[in-house]
């Protein structure tokens, strides 16, 4: 970068550094959620919340499938160069 381009571009140097922090804490915020240990804890709390009567079956149902599909999902290896098959998106899954 240039002097004068640096120059220039000064003024927005707050607003890339806010973007900055922002992409890295959505990536954080990101894996923790998908952390397998994680999602056996919202497991664990949502058979309590079913036990205790918090929740329907239907939404235990719904929950439940979601949060066993995002540890299938983390279980399963990548696909080599990071490409997702028809099959995949048919299923909903991306790579």
């Amino acid at each position: 970068m240039g002097i004068v381009s640096g120059l220039l571009l000064l003024p927005l140097a707050p607003v890339r550094g806010t973007a900055w922090i922002a992409d890295h804490l959505l990536q954080e915020a990101r894996r923790q959620f998908h952390d397998p240990r994680a999602v056996q804890a919202r497991l664990a709390a949502l058979n309590r919340a079913l036990d205790e009567g918090a929740i329907d079956e239907a939404a235990f149902e719904r929950e439940e499938e979601r949060l066993l599909a995002l540890l299938e999902r983390r279980a399963r290896p990548a696909r080599p160069g990071g490409r997702t098959t028809t099959m995949d998106r048919a299923q909903g899954r991306h790579a």
